[in-house]
């Protein structure tokens, strides 16, 4: 009995902290060499792609032409970055994408939260969320451009409209699909409305949110090319455009590369944000 009090008596720590130091440091070890086999495989696809963008193209199983080899487009994004073009025209559709995504969020957010939480609010606006929900922004594209013009209005107000449904869609479902039991508890706890939404809630929402918002990561982009490309000056959808009317093919190409590489940034950014608001899930 007395070798199993000494560690205790020596330390002034229970035996039990002592002992899970070394297994501490494997679990450590642990995780870093899965997410590194994780990496490996998400990229091996990617990796795999690109050698035969190289590959086949040089081999003349694709035309050259129509398809350059990934190093031939390669060079001609560096020499669009090194002229300047590249960072004008990708300043431009990074400010419309992120000001039409901000503004999603800001209103597409509490409005889902209010339509989720409040009965009287969903069936108010219910008719009108099914009306609009189904017609494609794209095709309300003439509308917007009938009424605010050309200019920059029009294309964040777009990306805000094409947003704003993922958002809102997966906040409102993922307010009503939180789990009865825990409300259930909840108030039997004595939590009001106020802090049964707060505490609640609004926690068990977020990663259904937070898909919302990656969706809509992707769409402030993909929807902005398509403005930029019938209505701009500047901006990466118009350098796709005039590139290809103009047989550029190689700048056609280091613009869509640039629009890949901004939305997997994009994407795992708001994946990082995800984990951070999410942290609840893994206490």
């Amino acid at each position: 009995m007395a070798e199993l009090t000494s560690p205790v008596a020596l330390s002034g720590q229970p035996a039990q902290a002592r002992w899970h130091g070394p297994s501490d440091a494997g679990v450590q070890r642990k995780p870093r060499t899965g997410r590194l086999s994780t990496a490996v495989e998400r990229s091996a696809a990617i990796v795999l792609l690109l050698a035969l963008w190289e590959a086949l193209p040089r081999a003349g199983v694709v035309d050259r032409v129509f398809v350059p080899p990934l190093s031939e487009n390669l060079v001609a994004w560096y020499e669009l970055l090194l002229s300047g073009q590249l960072g004008e025209h990708l300043g431009a559709s990074l400010l419309r994408s992120f000001a039409g995504f901000a503004l999603a969020i800001a209103l597409a957010i509490p409005l889902g939260l209010a339509i989720g939480w409040y009965r009287p609010v969903a069936a108010f606006l219910s008719p009108l969320l099914e009306l609009f929900r189904n017609t494609s922004a794209v095709a309300l594209l003439p509308v917007f451009t009938l009424i605010l013009g050309i200019g920059e209005t029009t294309k964040i107000t777009f990306v805000l409209y094409a947003c704003s449904w993922p958002i809102l869609l997966n906040t409102i479902s993922g307010v009503k699909t939180v789990e009865p039991l825990l409300v259930k508890s909840a108030r039997s706890m004595g939590l009001g409305p106020f802090r049964l939404f707060q505490k609640v809630i609004l926690p068990a929402a977020v990663p259904t949110v937070f898909t919302g918002v990656r969706l809509a990561g992707a769409y402030s982009i993909l929807v902005l090319l398509f403005a930029e490309m019938v209505g701009a000056k500047a901006g990466l959808g118009y350098l796709i455009q005039a590139s290809q009317s103009s047989f550029r093919i190689h700048d056609m190409y280091a613009g869509i590369i640039t629009i890949s590489a901004i939305g997997l940034l994009f994407n795992q950014l708001l994946v990082s944000v995800e984990r951070r608001f999410s942290t609840w899930r893994t206490t």
